[in-house]
């Protein structure tokens, strides 16, 4: 993975991030995000993989059903955004659409993939924004810049 600042201004930086042939797209994104100590951002990507699983998400059963793909596709779209998770750490939630060589796409939540040879990420990570917590010895609310 390569990355680089392509702009910065008022709070805000846009990153091209770069994966390169058997790097696994949602572990890279992860990485970065925590690297970078990303808690709110949005990106856009293109490229190709070898492989990958999206996911459905079946509302009856409040699971998300796999879907396998074992062949080489053109990610003709992969958005997503990072978010602070519960955990506290930064969180990816990806969506896909992959293009296979008969023309035929498949879509889903991006839960794995391999990339092969390239694929090309802009990622926008959006100012923070401060956060108050009532403080009951003070009996006010105060900023905690860890919210």
């Amino acid at each position: 993975m390569r990355s680089k600042i392509i702009h910065e201004a008022n709070g805000e930086r846009t990153f091209a991030v770069i994966l390169e042939t058997g790097d696994e797209v949602m572990a890279s994104l992860n990485a970065f995000a925590i690297e970078n100590n990303l808690n709110a951002a949005n990106f856009r990507a293109i490229g190709a993989l070898s492989r990958a699983t999206l996911a459905f998400f079946d509302w009856d059963q409040k699971e998300y059903l796999p879907i396998p793909v074992h062949e080489q596709v053109e990610v003709a779209s992969l958005i997503g955004d990072i978010a602070m998770g519960p955990d506290g750490k930064p969180a990816v939630h990806a969506h896909a659409v992959l293009g296979k060589s008969s023309g035929a796409a498949v879509a889903g939540h991006l839960q794995a993939a391999t990339v092969r040879p390239t694929l090309e990420i802009i990622l926008t990570e959006s100012p923070g924004h401060l956060r108050k917590r009532f403080d009951p010895a003070n009996g006010i609310a105060l900023v905690d810049p860890g919210l």
